[in-house]
């Protein structure tokens, strides 16, 4: 039987998490990593690179897709050492990351509590160094395997490979060049929780809960999660549209004391500063704005949803001048979250 199967004119509407329509000329499921040499040298894939597709839950579909779409359906995990101490587990491309985030609590390992209910499959974790609630993937990364397209072959790197930033890797900056397989995470049996983000400690309060453990923390986010951001199995939506923009210091200071009550938060580094994307989109006005099936959630102003029938091409239009409004008023450029497929941001 073939670990592969090749489908023409593919639908692809049911594999974006906005739910836009969208087609692709071909789509390739791939059971088997061990078998992407010989997808990749089929003739229907050779007139262009093949876009790879996990969960569809980071990008939004401007227009049909031009190339043929690879998507990776497996899903192993399986601990490689444990030491009682630190465990190290291996875990297909395929696999969803809020099971794995289960699966992990259930183990007793510890990490990606804060990182709970976040869509999309493991293999897109580590493109876009997913993070939520003072956590990013990229810490727990000890290694990600990867079809390499220049090298032909398999390849293996390492954290400090991957180049991980703020919502930011290797993998992103060069889209067309790595297939991530699957991903090697270090998870620890004991570490100290990450509980001063925002949110989080009355969360916990709200629960009744004095002494948190991990197991708390990820029902916390949980809770936070489902009260905040439509679920895309009810309305379509891919998560935050937009990153929290990264700006020198002095620049936070002064957006500050023009504006009361923007929220900022350290940076990357001790020159610069985060602040709040959606805190200047809904003082813009946008929050809960509805044109035909396009709007922005009432809930929150980061996330952009379809709520029936709208297009990639308008949802992308009314992202853009979303962004427009935002540099008009605050001088701040926002950028999106999600990868567009069919044109440029």
């Amino acid at each position: 039987m073939s670990p592969w199967r090749l489908i023409a004119d593919a639908d692809l509407q049911s594999r974006n998490t906005f739910g836009v329509a969208a087609r692709a000329p071909w789509l390739v499921e791939v059971e088997d990593a061990g078998a992407l040499g010989e997808v990749l040298a089929l003739p229907e894939l050779q007139d262009s690179v093949p876009l790879v597709l996990g969960g569809g839950s980071n990008l939004l579909f401007a227009g049909d897709a031009q190339t043929a779409v690879i998507a990776l359906d497996t899903h192993r995990i399986e601990i490689l050492a444990d030491d009682g101490e630190l465990a190290l587990v291996r875990v297909d491309a395929g696999v969803e990351w809020h099971a794995l985030v289960l699966w992990s609590l259930q183990q007793g390992l510890m990490g990606l509590e804060n990182l709970a209910l976040i869509p999309g499959t493991v293999g897109a974790a580590p493109i876009q160094n997913i993070g939520a609630y003072g956590t990013e993937v990229g810490e727990f990364v000890r290694t990600v395997e990867a079809w390499d397209r220049d090298r032909c072959d398999m390849v293996r790197l390492d954290r400090e490979a991957c180049a991980f930033a703020y919502r930011d890797s290797l993998f992103k900056q060069l889209p067309d060049r790595h297939i991530v397989v699957a991903v090697e995470f270090a998870l620890p049996r004991q570490r100290a929780l990450k509980l001063d983000y925002a949110g989080i400690p009355e969360e916990l309060a709200a629960m009744d809960v004095a002494a948190p453990t991990f197991g708390d923390v990820a029902e916390a986010v949980i809770r936070i999660r489902r009260r905040k951001l439509p679920d895309p199995a009810v309305v379509g939506n891919a998560g935050s549209f937009f990153k929290n923009p990264i700006v020198p210091a002095a620049l936070a200071d002064d957006l500050q004391k023009q504006h009361d009550g923007l929220p900022v938060f350290r940076g990357d580094a001790a020159d610069n500063r985060k602040i709040s994307a959606a805190w200047m989109i809904e003082h813009c006005g946008w929050k809960g704005l509805r044109e035909g099936d396009a709007g922005v959630a009432a809930t929150h102003a980061l996330v952009l949803v379809n709520h029936g029938s709208a297009t990639g091409a308008q949802l992308l239009s009314l992202a853009r001048r979303i962004a427009g409004s935002v540099q008009q008023r605050f001088g701040v450029a926002l950028q999106p979250e999600p990868r567009i497929i069919g044109t440029q941001w």
